[in-house]
């Protein structure tokens, strides 16, 4: 196997963090490097914008401006029509006696460096950027620190950016406006396990792949998988997918390095539980086990104001109130801080077979996938990887498969029945001129075949290791899905960029990796534009701007067109009702020119 190519991240800092005497410094003394000045502090004020607005609006005939009205602030991103990838936001100075409130109850688990600020202010996976900073980071150990904390923010209405595993796609720990960013990886407790309720209770910072590793010896599993893990080699961080070879990048300098899963250390879980909720993660099991929303039992949260919510009992179902649990879930952290979840666990399968099937188009490969879910047939897995993704993967790994439309399908159950659902599946290929239909039952060979999947958008980047990705996703109607990547394909395979294409093609869920340098500007903007045309293709098509990614501040733009004025602006009354000062993750999921 070719030696994967690896691209290196800003180191991370270990605690112990700063001494509790250099807390008491001015933050401005605590920089390496000063903040960026936001765009707003050269502009009006912005009740003098505001007024100036107002004046022309009723010179123009009388009518009204309100104050979240998009016009007023051009810079601000996600709004409709927003093409900026740079998050502005008005940053304000950090009080001391606040800086004095968190170092009294969290000692030496916080720091004002700037280093381990930016760090956490510059997502690791994304093209995102801010103009900003967190002022301060803090590592809560408690649900009662955590308590403190928020209070604490909400007293002197500073911003929270919480923070899990740092593998979030779109600009989500971003921290446009400073504030604090809440890093919850000392959380990470496993605090109960009910064997025969199949049901587990977990702190926030427990990463999905050590669960399962700790689950295992039960016989039970997490059933979701975003993806990711991260790896931790010397003082530097590795962002995994899927468990296997690994890469990073910082300032686009590339090194030639193989990472294995033994290298993965404690302290870098990758995707972690309360980032999983926070985003309503799914992954590629999905098609047979559900999303985060149907896997989550109850959760607890620290509200703005301090309050602690437990949004139900350990029972499997409950019509009892308001669904607090799916509300918290897909929040981005714009309502608390999810501290404890309860999770469903399923049964390890005791047999299982992974197949693998080429075809001449990606409208046949996603018309079996369509076809094999319409038949009934239980797979745990559906899987498409478009004729350029299969390129890459021969390149990083020295393989020769055919570079065609690939589809990949798992299927679970006793020996007789997986076998019996594979062979069912090859009829359905066959009859779409699948070809090449290949099924393995060892382990070796499993693993082996699965890692063609696995190690697919790490390949990716062996194909242009110094450019930046564009990762994107949309989900549509099953229905829709051939149409929707066919009409996709044809524009993105004219471009100029690089694009591969992997589809959780079960439920109708495909992702799109552009690649870019970005030093050009034309090639970001084409990036963009191939993003904006494969959303706008999903969303005629009745389908969802992500499907498993988030909103963060990359998909702000589309939700009006998705989701309708009415829907968001219900979603700004529950914001405001739950957080007035609107200190929880602001800038994030509810476009700002929706107004109440």
């Amino acid at each position: 196997m070719a030696t994967s190519l690896l691209r290196l991240s800003r180191p991370r800092r270990a605690l112990p963090l700063l001494p509790i005497s250099s807390l008491r410094q001015p933050l401005s003394t605590q920089s390496h490097a000063p903040s960026p000045t936001p765009s707003s502090a050269r502009r009006l004020p912005h009740f003098l914008s505001f007024l100036a607005a107002a004046a022309a609006a009723a010179a123009a005939g009388g009518a009204t401006v309100a104050l979240c009205d998009s016009g007023l602030d051009h810079h601000r991103v996600g709004g409709k029509d927003s093409t900026d990838l740079v998050v502005r936001g008005e940053r304000k100075l950090v009080p001391q006696e606040f800086i004095d409130e968190l170092a009294s109850f969290l000692g030496d688990n916080m720091t004002l460096d700037y280093e381990e600020r930016s760090f956490h202010g510059t997502p690791q996976n994304s093209f995102h950027k801010a103009i900003n900073v967190p002022d301060v980071v803090v590592f809560p150990s408690s649900q009662d620190e955590v308590q403190k904390i928020v209070m604490a923010c909400n007293k002197y209405k500073v911003p929270i950016v919480p923070y899990g595993g740092a593998t979030s796609i779109e600009g989500h720990t971003l921290a446009p406006h400073g504030g604090v960013c809440i890093d919850m990886t000392l959380m990470k407790k496993i605090k109960s396990l009910n064997v025969e309720d199949m049901d587990v209770v977990v702190e926030p910072g427990v990463g999905w792949i050590e669960l399962n590793e700790y689950l295992k010896p039960y016989g039970l599993f997490f059933p979701l998988d975003p993806g990711k893990n991260l790896a931790i080699v010397g003082n530097c961080i590795f962002t995994c997918f899927e468990g296997f070879k690994c890469m990073f990048s910082s300032h686009y300098h590339s090194v030639e390095r193989s990472i294995e899963p033994s290298s993965y250390l404690e302290d870098g879980p990758g995707a972690t539980i309360g980032g999983m909720c926070a985003t309503r993660c799914s992954g590629s099991l999905a098609v047979r086990y559900g999303t985060m929303r149907d896997n989550v039992i109850n959760l607890r949260a620290v509200l703005p104001n301090g309050d602690v919510v437990k949004t139900g009992s350990r029972a499997r179902k409950s019509a009892a109130g308001y669904d607090l649990a799916r509300l918290i879930i897909g929040s981005e952290g714009t309502l608390g801080v999810i501290t404890e979840v309860t999770l469903r666990l399923q049964k390890l399968p005791s047999h299982s077979v992974v197949a693998m099937c080429n075809f001449k188009t990606i409208k046949d490969a996603a018309d079996v996938a369509i076809a094999t879910m319409l038949s009934g047939i239980q797979v745990s897995r559906v899987e498409l990887l478009d004729e350029v993704q299969i390129k890459a993967i021969n390149m990083a790994n020295g393989k020769n498969l055919p570079e065609v439309p690939t589809l990949m399908f798992e299927f679970i159950g006793t020996e007789a029945y997986a076998l019996e659902q594979t062979l069912l599946v090859q009829k359905i290929a066959n009859k779409h001129h699948g070809s090449d239909f290949v099924f393995v039952e060892e382990p070796d060979a499993k693993a082996e075949l699965w890692k063609i999947r696995k190690e697919a958008l790490w390949a990716g980047f062996a194909m242009k290791p110094d450019y930046e990705a564009m990762i994107t996703d949309v989900c549509v109607p099953l229905s829709r899905l051939a149409e929707c990547i066919s009409t996709s394909k044809r524009l993105l395979d004219a471009s100029p960029l690089t694009c591969l294409v992997i589809a959780h093609a079960g439920d109708g869920n495909f992702h799109t990796i552009i690649l870019f340098d970005p030093s050009q500007d034309d090639q970001q903007k084409e990036a963009e534009r191939l993003n904006h045309f494969m959303v706008d293709t999903a969303l005629s098509m009745e389908g969802t701007c992500t499907g498993e990614h988030g909103v963060g501040t990359g998909k702000m733009k589309y939700l009006e067109k998705e989701l309708g004025i009415e829907s968001l602006r219900t979603m700004k009354r529950i914001k405001g009702a739950l957080d007035p000062n609107n200190i929880m993750n602001p800038g994030k999921l509810i476009p700002p020119h929706v107004c109440i």
